[in-house]
């Protein structure tokens, strides 16, 4: 594994590829990876993947799935690819109720590029850009894109998860499996958020940083699913 120790981006890459075998759609699947500390992802799993270029990843997965419907295609994005560089992509995607799945972790910073802020970064939050802290005044406040896009009709499930305890892991794997099935049955965008880990940019060990998680980013980014069909 290339990832930083402590990085919970390991944890989700076994859900999803768990949730896949699970599934049975190995053959069928199509990942799309992202410009970011996930950029090797394709590295890890046993079904095609693709190359997209920063944030385009649903742009690639809209052409996979129009070259053939029955491919089951899912993006796998960090906050700044997701919610900043391609907040477009991630959008009409979703307007356009595009039938794929995408996995959206969360760690409230950029990792790879060293730290910055990102959309998600939460108030107060030391960075890397934000040396006092993010103020709302000068930044902006913590975007929730989950909650946007739970609200556009294209949209069929929407969930935010966290990978920081046990209970959480099997929540984050029930959703994942949830919007699989989504796409399987045809109706429509599905997302699932996962709150995760980056010690290395956040300065903690690996015990700190699930501690973090709990103490601050539970509060701004409340789990649970946020649109279904049920």
């Amino acid at each position: 594994m290339h990832y930083c120790p402590g990085c919970t981006h390991m944890t989700i890459h076994k859900i999803l590829a768990d949730t896949i075998d699970e599934l049975g759609i190995k053959e069928e699947a199509i990942g799309v990876a992202p410009v970011g500390c996930a950029v090797l992802i394709y590295e890890y799993f046993d079904c095609d993947m693709v190359q997209a270029p920063h944030g385009r990843a649903p742009a690639v997965a809209t052409g996979m799935k129009s070259a053939n419907e029955d491919n089951m295609v899912f993006t796998y994005q960090g906050d700044g690819d997701l919610a900043s560089i391609g907040t477009a992509e991630i959008i009409h995607s979703a307007v356009r109720g595009e039938n794929l799945t995408t996995v959206f972790v969360n760690n409230a910073i950029y990792g790879m590029t060293g730290g910055q802020m990102a959309p998600t970064t939460l108030i107060e939050q030391i960075t890397t850009t934000t040396t006092k802290g993010r103020n709302s005044k000068d930044h902006g406040y913590p975007y929730k894109i989950s909650e946007q896009i739970a609200n556009l009709d294209g949209a069929s499930y929407v969930s935010r998860q966290s990978v920081h305890n046990k209970n959480a892991i099997e929540n984050t794997k029930r959703a994942i499996k949830k919007a699989f099935v989504a796409q399987q049955n045809k109706e429509g965008f599905s997302l699932v958020e996962i709150l995760s880990t980056c010690p290395t940019n956040w300065g903690l060990n690996p015990k700190q940083s699930i501690e973090w998680i709990e103490k601050n980013m539970l509060p701004i980014f409340q789990t649970g699913d946020l649109k279904t069909t049920d």
